[in-house]
C-alpha cells in the first residue's frame, strides 16, 4: 500500500462568506483558539506523518504567505487568477510529487481522533480517493455510502479531507475547476470511497461556524 507522504491545504479563497473582516485579513489566519486557524490544519497533518504540505494562496497573498513559510509549508501561488479547488491541485502537482496526495479545507475542523490519521489507515491501492465523511445534521447530505462506496446525494457531508490519486487531472483540460468534477471522473469505474469519521466535524466557513468551532474547542 503506497501511504500519501504530501498534502494540500487549500487557502487561496476570498472568504466572502465571513463578510468584511476577510477583507483585510485571509480566512485560513482568522484566529481560532488564540491561533490562526490554519495552523490547526497544519498541526493535523504534520501529526498523522505528512511530511511535504502545500498550500495554494491567491486572496491576500502576502498577508499568509510569510505565516505558511514560517511552518514549513510549501507555496503555490495562483496568480492573475484563483483556480479554484481541482484547477488548485493540478497546478501544485510539480510542489507535491507523484503519487497519492492528501487535501484538506482550510476552514474544516476535526475534533477527537486525528482525521488525517484515519484516512490513512482506511487507504487502500485500488481506491481512486478515500473521502472522509460525517452524517448530515438535519440537512441533504453530498454522499451516500454503499458498501464503502460514495455515492452522490445520501445522508453523509463531506468533511474536507481526503485522500486521492492525481495521475487523472490531465484528463481535465480546463485550467480553472471543482474538484467536484474530478470526483464524478474518478467515480466512473467504482473509485471513489468514504470512511466516516467518529469525532465531531465543524465547517468555519463562515462567522457562525468559527464560533461554533470556537466553542468546541474550548470544552476539548
Amino acid at each position: 500500500m503506497t501511504r500519501p507522504r504530501a498534502a494540500m491545504i487549500f487557502a487561496a479563497g476570498f472568504g466572502t462568506r465571513m463578510g468584511d473582516v476577510t477583507r483585510h485579513t485571509p480566512k485560513p489566519m482568522l484566529p481560532l483558539r488564540g491561533r490562526p486557524m490554519i495552523d490547526h490544519t497544519i498541526g493535523i497533518l504534520k501529526e498523522a506523518g505528512l511530511t511535504r504540505i502545500v498550500a495554494n494562496t491567491h486572496h491576500l497573498h502576502d498577508r499568509i504567505a510569510p505565516h505558511l513559510e514560517a511552518s514549513g509549508v510549501v507555496i503555490s501561488r495562483e496568480d492573475p487568477q484563483i483556480l479554484e479547488t481541482g484547477g488548485g491541485l493540478k497546478a501544485a502537482l510539480p510542489l507535491l510529487g507523484p503519487g497519492p496526495v492528501m487535501t484538506a479545507n482550510s476552514d474544516a475542523i476535526w475534533i477527537g481522533r486525528n482525521p488525517a490519521a484515519t484516512l490513512i489507515k482506511a487507504w487502500k491501492a485500488d481506491m481512486n480517493a478515500l473521502l472522509l465523511v460525517s452524517p448530515a445534521a438535519g440537512a441533504r447530505g453530498d454522499f451516500g455510502l454503499n458498501g464503502g462506496r460514495l455515492e452522490r446525494r445520501g445522508d453523509y457531508v463531506y468533511t474536507g479531507l481526503q485522500i486521492i490519486r492525481t495521475d487523472r487531472l490531465d484528463e481535465i483540460g480546463d485550467e480553472v475547476f471543482s474538484l467536484n468534477r474530478y470526483w464524478d471522473l474518478l467515480a466512473e469505474d467504482g473509485g471513489l470511497h468514504g470512511v466516516v469519521y467518529d469525532g465531531v466535524f465543524c465547517e468555519a466557513g463562515d462567522a457562525a461556524g468559527l464560533a461554533k468551532a470556537e466553542r468546541l474547542l474550548s470544552n476539548v
